[in-house]
């Protein structure tokens, strides 16, 4: 017998948020120019833009290289932090969150939600379903929830678990396991919408939850098979109203 739908959880980027092709390099100069400015706005010691750019920047692919080792995730803060204090400066939690913020701002004003998605959320919301969102990242969580709240999406979404806070990251079957437990439901009473064959697909099919692959480009795999395949969020009411 068909479990009755209860949750559906979203990955982020590239499913709620999109960021398409972008010059990562690009905007993440941007950022650090944000960030220096913010720096500098604050009168803490600073050395020449280039140097403080090539610093975040080493410090950045030597942890994303640890993270690919690791399979787990970071939070950007402790960068920051980390950075502060080599640099001299003296800096309060609130003002690392501003920091992060500035470094992320140039990505976030790339971003793009698809239209109706709100008014999707909401229809979902009154139907009696609940939402979250389970992303890997390594931005953190007051950053990523302030750009929700651009978007106007982060009342919507009360549960956002990001691997940055947690010690594992999709597919890792706990990350689901903590989101599932949050919301009080079982997996085969849950739908997972990502764009990752392996994160999301396979680590909610591992589960027993039901798999929505959001792919406009037709990505295929042999092993790993979504139960539904998606273009665009607007097709997903039509497969959410089969399991109500």
């Amino acid at each position: 017998m068909q479990m009755r739908l209860k949750s559906i959880l979203f990955d982020l980027g590239e499913t709620l948020l999109n960021f398409g092709k972008v010059d990562l390099p690009g905007l993440f100069r941007q950022g650090a120019c944000g960030a220096y400015a913010f720096l500098r706005e604050l009168g803490q010691p600073l050395p020449e833009f280039g140097r403080f750019h090539r610093l975040m920047l080493g410090q950045l692919r030597w942890r994303l290289l640890i993270n690919r080792l690791l399979h787990r995730d970071f939070d950007a803060r402790v960068l920051l932090r980390r950075l502060s204090g080599h640099l001299g400066q003296s800096l309060t939690a609130e003002q690392i969150d501003q920091l992060a913020w500035r470094w992320y701002q140039p990505l976030c004003d790339c971003a793009t939600v698809e239209p109706g998605t709100r008014e999707m959320l909401e229809e979902f919301r009154d139907r009696g379903l609940s939402l979250a969102v389970v992303s890997n990242t390594f931005v953190p969580g007051p950053t990523l929830d302030r750009h929700l709240d651009r978007e106007h999406l982060l009342d919507l979404l009360p549960l956002r678990i990001y691997s940055c806070d947690v010690s594992y990251r999709k597919p890792d079957a706990r990350i689901f396991r903590k989101a599932l437990s949050a919301l009080n439901v079982s997996p085969g009473q849950a739908m997972f919408v990502g764009d990752s064959l392996v994160a999301d697909v396979w680590g909610a099919n591992r589960l027993g939850m039901i798999s929505i692959l959001k792919c406009p480009a037709g990505r295929t795999s042999r092993w790993i098979r979504p139960r539904y395949r998606i273009r665009s969020l607007q097709e997903l009411p039509a497969l959410v109203a089969k399991y109500l």
